[in-house]
């Protein structure tokens, strides 16, 4: 059994061990153990594994608990998973669309893996799977149909841009390769003639887009993105900032790479690779107070003469106007 596979089956198993646990308070290991066709060395494993499972904050009152008396275990608090995994009809539904969707999008790795899970979830829907739906995705459809359009003419485009990075609009020339969805996001990948590289555009991000009469022809050396990791791929080359973060900004460690992770009494010291410095300005700007700059020096100063700036224009007070 592939890792992925046997991780996958092992997280089923946790989700319904818990209610299935408080169901029967004291129950013998060996009892459970043959109800859930595991061997006893497994169940305690997974009890283990428990153990250090709960809620945000990870501490007392946060974490699943359990109490052994010899080989008989109760669990004493539940962290909220009190109901065996299940899902309804409709939520079965709902990730057959999904799941659907996902297999057919262009540029998908571990399709087999897609497959297996959508082939278990069908089950679960019964009838319900192949009852008629209609799909849209996710942003601007009508945008994205023209992109896929403009792939299948084969044409080049002229677009209007906003980079967010750099917080600046551009317009380019450029030669469609195809489109992909990534993270429920639509992307068009093309060959930037003012860049000279591939490129990778955010359908919702281009502004304007005008279909050209010449043929799109993006060049041999043109080499396409390898997706399965993500949009955002860290590099070495790229800088490398570290923050101080609190309580309300660990987030930050669930939704962007890092590349460490470290408890610093009660904050954390957290550090990931960006596209540039002024593209972290800004994102540490706008999380206020729950973070701090500790490298590279250049952010720091940039961020500390930003806030000094804006507290200066609170400062001063609003003209009176003539005959006040």
């Amino acid at each position: 059994m592939s890792g992925s596979r046997a991780s996958a089956d092992r997280l089923a198993r946790l989700l319904n061990l818990v209610p299935y646990l408080l169901a029967r308070p004291g129950i013998e290991l060996a009892e459970a153990a043959t109800d859930l066709g595991v061997s006893e060395r497994q169940l305690r494993e997974d009890l283990e594994l428990l153990w250090v499972c709960g809620l945000p904050g990870y501490g007392p009152g946060d974490l699943i608990d359990m109490a052994f008396d010899g080989d008989r275990v109760t669990i004493t608090y539940d962290a909220g998973i009190d109901r065996p995994l299940r899902l309804t009809p409709d939520e079965a539904l709902a990730l057959v669309v999904a799941l659907r969707m996902l297999a057919e999008t262009p540029g998908i790795a571990n399709r087999d893996a897609i497959e297996r899970a959508l082939a278990k979830i069908e089950d679960a829907a019964g009838d319900l799977a192949d009852a008629p739906v209609e799909v849209r995705l996710p942003g601007d459809s009508d945008q994205v149909e023209a992109l896929q359009g403009a792939v299948r003419r084969g044409r080049a485009l002229r677009i209007t841009y906003y980079t967010a990075a750099r917080d600046e609009t551009s317009e380019r020339t450029i030669d469609p390769i195809r489109v992909l969805m990534v993270g429920g996001r639509a992307y068009l990948e093309a060959w930037c003639r003012r860049a000279e590289a591939v490129r990778l555009f955010r359908a919702d991000r281009i502004d304007a887009q005008t279909e050209l009469d010449e043929p799109a022809m993006a060049p041999p050396q043109a080499r396409l993105h390898d997706l399965s990791a993500g949009v955002f791929q860290p590099s070495p080359d790229l800088p490398l900032v570290t923050l101080r973060v609190g309580r309300g900004g660990r987030w930050i460690t669930e939704y962007y790479p890092c590349e460490r992770v470290e408890p610093d009494g009660e904050q954390w010291l957290v550090s990931l690779r960006v596209t540039d410095l002024d593209w972290a300005r800004r994102f540490v700007l706008g999380l206020g107070p729950e973070v701090t700059v500790v490298s590279p020096i250049d952010l720091v100063e940039q961020v500390r003469d930003q806030a000094a700036a804006a507290l200066d224009a609170y400062a001063v007070p609003a003209p009176v106007p003539a005959g006040h």
